[in-house]
């Protein structure tokens, strides 16, 4: 949403560019003017390195890209039984702004009904499937 693609007409030609328009502002009746603002959580050092890595990561795969959007949620980490960190985002503050989207959940039994007489299953791999979701 952060760029829009318009297209000019010059005479007999056309030519596309990108503009930067701040969507966020053209929509003030369900967005707030005032956005949530929050100093980030305090980190330690091992999990200042293992941030670094999990962004480095995830920007390397394409799951996510610098970004100058107003929106913004805070990151904390979790240790797992392992050892390791598992890098949780707070999105507590974000989802008390959000417009809801009220509908039914469709029942379990129905979405089973619907895959009969299928031939073809596939599953993800909910790790790195989260993020594509």
């Amino acid at each position: 949403l952060a760029y829009v693609t318009t297209k000019e007409a010059e005479g007999k030609s056309e030519k596309k560019r990108l503009e930067n328009v701040p969507i966020v502002r053209d929509f003030p009746e369900i967005i707030p003017e005032d956005l949530p603002a929050r100093a980030p959580y305090r980190l330690a050092p091992p999990e200042m390195k293992e941030l670094s890595e999990q962004l480095k990561e995830l920007s390397d795969k394409g799951f996510i890209r610098p970004s100058s959007s107003p929106w913004g949620a805070l990151v904390l980490f979790v240790k797992k039984k392992d050892g390791s960190f598992w890098m949780c985002i707070d999105y507590r503050e974000l989802n008390k702004l959000a417009v809801k989207n009220r509908y039914p959940l469709l029942r379990i039994d129905d979405l089973f009904d619907q895959l009969q007489g299928s031939s073809v299953y596939s599953k993800i791999d909910l790790r790195s499937g989260y993020h594509q979701l």
